[in-house]
C-alpha cells in the first residue's frame, strides 16, 4: 500500500513541474532558452529589468559585430521565427548590435510562442527557495524557487535561469580589481564599455584627449571609433593603457583569423600604433585619478617607474564581472577566482587556457549545488573574458533538454566554433576579452553558431601560436614547446 508521505511527495512534485522555469533576462542568451523551452512545451516567464528586449545591446547597438548573421541566430529561435514567415537577415553580413535587435530579438519576441511569457520592468532582487534560507537542508529540492521582484511582487518557479549578464557590473580602472582613488569620485568623466563616440556621444569627445584603458576588442573598437573622429575633428587626441607588456597577445591573429572582420579589427590597430595616432602606455598599471587645471592627472607604474598622464575624458573597457546580489540565498558552486561554476572554470581559466575555443559544455558544467538552477550566458563566464555568444546558445540548448528529461540531448555536443589563428602565453590578462574574444567578447558577442556537428577540444591551428610544435616533442604547437622548456606548463592551447 503507498504511503500517505509517498502521495504526498508525488503531489508535490506534480505541483512545482507545473510551475514555469523563471528566465532572468531577455537578451539573445535568455530569449534562446525561452525558444527552446517553447519548443520542448515547457512552461516558462522572461523577466526583463528593461523596458525593452536586448537592453545591454542597444547600449552598444552602433558596434558592428565581426561575426556574420549565421552565427548570430540561436538554432530553436530561428525555427520559431522561420515558422512565423520571418525572413533570416544575409547570412554573411556583419550586423550591428542595435540590427541584431531590431531583425533578430524584437522579431523574436512578438512570437506567439515568447511574448505572452515576456514581463517586462521586472528586476529580480533576489532569488531563494520558498521559505528556505540557504542554510537549511531537508526538504529543500520539495520546494519551489521565489523570486522577489523590485516591486514586492513574488513568483514561483519550478527552475531558474539566470542570464542576466553582465553589462551593469564593469570592472573598475585598478589592477588590483577594485577602484583606484579618484575613480568614484570623477565618475562623470568616465564611460565603461563602448561608448558611442562618433554618434550619440560625439561632443563629450571630439578634440578632447581620450584615455582608454583595457587590452581586449572593446578597447580596440573605442580606439578606432575615436580615430575616425579624429579624422572629423583633428584636436581629439588618443592614449592606449595596457597593463600588459606585450602586443603580439593583444592584437590578434590577422589573416589567419576564422572570421576576417575579426582579425581586421587587430590589424587597423597596429597600423595606427606604426603611423603614431595614438599614444601606447604599455605596461600601465593605474594608481590615482586627480584633478589638475581642469583635465584629469591618471597616475600609475610603467614598469617600475612612476608616471601620469592627462586626459580630459576615460573609457573603461577592462570588461565585466558577475553581480551576484540577488543570488545570496542560492547554493552556488562557483570557482574561487572566476566566479564560474567549478565545472566549466577549468575549462575557461586564462591563467591555463589562451585560446578563444572553448569545449562546448552544458547542464552538467553549468550546474550548482542548488539542483534546477542555472547561471548562464555571459554570467556564467564570471570573470573570465573568452564567452561567445553560441556558447550561450548551446548552453540553453542543453539545460531545456535537461529540464525535459532528455538526458541524451542535454549531452550531446551541437556546437562548433572558428578559430581565431592566434594564441598566446598564459601571461596576465585583462578580463577584458582575450585574445581570440569578439570585438565586445565581454558583453558576449557571437562567434560560434549551434551547427548540429559534433565539435571536440580545438587546438592551435599551424599557423598559431608560431606553427606547428618540433617533430618529436609533445606539445602542440611551437609557443607550447618553448613554454614547456622553460619548465612552465605550456602555452594553454591544449589545456580543454
Amino acid at each position: 500500500m503507498v504511503k500517505l508521505e509517498e502521495l504526498e511527495m508525488a503531489a508535490s512534485k506534480a505541483n512545482i513541474e507545473a510551475l514555469p522555469v523563471a528566465i532572468i533576462g531577455a537578451g539573445p542568451v535568455g530569449l534562446a532558452a525561452a525558444a527552446h523551452l517553447a519548443e520542448r512545451g515547457l512552461p516558462f516567464v522572461v523577466l526583463e529589468a528593461g523596458a525593452a528586449v536586448g537592453a545591454a545591446m542597444r547600449d552598444w547597438g552602433h558596434v558592428r559585430v565581426f561575426s556574420p548573421w549565421r552565427y548570430c541566430v540561436d538554432a530553436a529561435a530561428r525555427h520559431l521565427l522561420t515558422a512565423s514567415g520571418w525572413t533570416a537577415p544575409e547570412p554573411e553580413g556583419l550586423p550591428t548590435g542595435g540590427e541584431i535587435v531590431a531583425r533578430y530579438l524584437e522579431p523574436l519576441s512578438r512570437l506567439d510562442r515568447i511574448r505572452p511569457h515576456l514581463r517586462f520592468g521586472a528586476r529580480v532582487v533576489s532569488v531563494g527557495r520558498k521559505d528556505f534560507d540557504k542554510i537549511r537542508t531537508e526538504g529543500r529540492e520539495a520546494q519551489p524557487f521565489e523570486l522577489r521582484l523590485a516591486d514586492g511582487s513574488l513568483l514561483d518557479a519550478r527552475a531558474v535561469i539566470d542570464a542576466s549578464g553582465t553589462w551593469l557590473s564593469p570592472n573598475p580602472l585598478g589592477s588590483g580589481g577594485v577602484m583606484v582613488p579618484g575613480e568614484d569620485r570623477f565618475a562623470g568623466r568616465i564611460a565603461y564599455g563602448i561608448p558611442d563616440v562618433t554618434g550619440r556621444a560625439r561632443a563629450r569627445y571630439a578634440d578632447r584627449r581620450v584615455l582608454v584603458v583595457g587590452s581586449g576588442h572593446s578597447a580596440m573598437n573605442v580606439i578606432l571609433d575615436l580615430l575616425d573622429l579624429q579624422a572629423a575633428a583633428p584636436g581629439t587626441r588618443v592614449v592606449w593603457a595596457l597593463r600588459r607588456d606585450r602586443l603580439d597577445t593583444v592584437l590578434g591573429g590577422g589573416s589567419a583569423d576564422a572570421l576576417p572582420a575579426r582579425g581586421e579589427l587587430g590589424t587597423r590597430v597596429r597600423a595606427a600604433i606604426e603611423a603614431d595616432r595614438l599614444q601606447l602606455l604599455m605596461p600601465f598599471r593605474i594608481r590615482a585619478i586627480e584633478e589638475a587645471g581642469g583635465t584629469l592627472r591618471v597616475s600609475g607604474l610603467s614598469g617600475d617607474e612612476q608616471r601620469s598622464v592627462l586626459a580630459d575624458e576615460i573609457v573603461g573597457a577592462t570588461g565585466f564581472r558577475p553581480d551576484l546580489d540577488m543570488l545570496r540565498e542560492i547554493r552556488l558552486g562557483l570557482d574561487p577566482w572566476l566566479e564560474a561554476p567549478v565545472e566549466l572554470a577549468p575549462m575557461i581559466d586564462p591563467n591555463l587556457h589562451s585560446c578563444g575555443t572553448v569545449r562546448p559544455h552544458g547542464a552538467r558544467e553549468l550546474s550548482h549545488p542548488e539542483k534546477d538552477f542555472f547561471v548562464v550566458g555571459m554570467k556564467a563566464y564570471g570573470r573570465a573574458p573568452t564567452f561567445l555568444m553560441a556558447t550561450g546558445y548551446e548552453q540553453v540548448r542543453s539545460i531545456a533538454a535537461w529540464l525535459a528529461g532528455d538526458i541524451e540531448a542535454a549531452s550531446r555536443v551541437e556546437l562548433e566554433l572558428p578559430e581565431t589563428g592566434v594564441c598566446s602565453a598564459p601571461a596576465e590578462r585583462e578580463t577584458a576579452g582575450g585574445c581570440c574574444g569578439p570585438a565586445v567578447a565581454s558583453i558576449g558577442e557571437a562567434t560560434g553558431e549551434a551547427t548540429g556537428e559534433a565539435a571536440g577540444p580545438q587546438v592551435a591551428a599551424a599557423g598559431c601560436c608560431g606553427g606547428p610544435a618540433p617533430a618529436g616533442v609533445d606539445a602542440c604547437c611551437a609557443l607550447d614547446a618553448t613554454e614547456k622548456s622553460a619548465g612552465k606548463p605550456g602555452c594553454g592551447c591544449a589545456a580543454a
